[in-house]
């Protein structure tokens, strides 16, 4: 018996890895966030299988699932949206198996932090320009340690992705716009991946507006910073003729006698 703690991507049934759809095809318990993944990243469940939305339970009551399901020789497909290692609330249920020596796995999914990047067609790391990508939320009931608000990690001015806030935009573009600075732009992307997806684009001084005008208040990703909208950033040199790796030699320039430079 194990319990499969799987990612359901974002929001698109299809960007469920093969893994985790062939485990929810596969177990005899299903059990998945209804609040959050389509019905029919489960539809696929076996006719047998027990089938169980944990939208309303409380977390004594999915661990019970799992108890019984241990006791019948049953494996369990725990579904939940996006990847869920990044805010998923799988870790409380991680401690809870492990204090009853309930086995499990864990198979990642997409998270709403790359789909919401796809969906805008950007590269969140750009060379000479971006080279960190913090995925962080704004604090609001759920606290953040005091070196994790949000004033603090903008000073790296690194590519900023918040999870869960929404709710929060005025605090959020308090914070963000001393050191990104009110021009700075912001991409909002309301339930990436799904028929109803919408993207709000502006900058930190009136994204709020913006998606105020819009009536967005849930199931949206912020992306904050200058890769959103930059097109003078350096190429890579993954593909530089002049650079040097592992699986290409660098093109000399004629009369060049220096060695051709070694990449990683």
């Amino acid at each position: 018996m194990r319990v499969y703690i799987i990612g359901a991507g974002p929001g698109d049934p299809g960007l469920i890895t093969v893994r985790g759809a062939e485990l929810v095809a596969r177990c005899p318990v299903v059990m998945y966030t209804g609040s959050l993944v389509p019905r029919e990243v489960v539809a696929t469940a076996r006719p047998d299988a027990r089938v169980i939305d944990s939208s309303g339970m409380t977390l004594d009551q999915i661990v019970e699932v799992f108890v019984e399901a241990r006791e019948a020789g049953h494996d369990v497909a725990r579904v939940h949206t996006g990847d869920p290692v990044l805010f998923g609330s799988t870790a409380e249920q991680m401690r809870r198996m492990d204090e009853l020596g309930i086995p499990y796995e864990i198979i990642p999914g997409v998270s709403s932090f790359t789909a919401a990047a796809a969906a805008l067609g950007r590269e969140l790391t750009l060379p000479e320009l971006s080279q960190t990508v913090i995925l962080t939320r704004a604090e609001g009931r759920t606290p953040v340690p005091p070196a994790e608000r949000l004033e603090e990690l903008a000073r790296h001015q690194a590519t900023l992705c918040l999870f869960l806030s929404i709710t929060l935009l005025k605090d959020v573009t308090a914070a963000l716009i001393p050191a990104y600075g009110a021009d700075c732009p912001v991409a909002v992307v309301h339930k990436a991946s799904c028929p109803d997806q919408k993207i709000v684009t502006g900058t930190l001084a009136d994204i709020r507006e913006k998606v105020r005008a819009e009536g967005i208040k849930s199931q949206s990703m912020i992306l904050v910073g200058r890769v959103l909208t930059s097109t003078d950033f350096a190429d890579s040199r993954l593909y530089d003729p002049e650079f040097s790796h592992r699986f290409r030699k660098a093109e000399k320039k004629p009369g060049d006698p220096r060695p051709a430079e070694e990449g990683s």
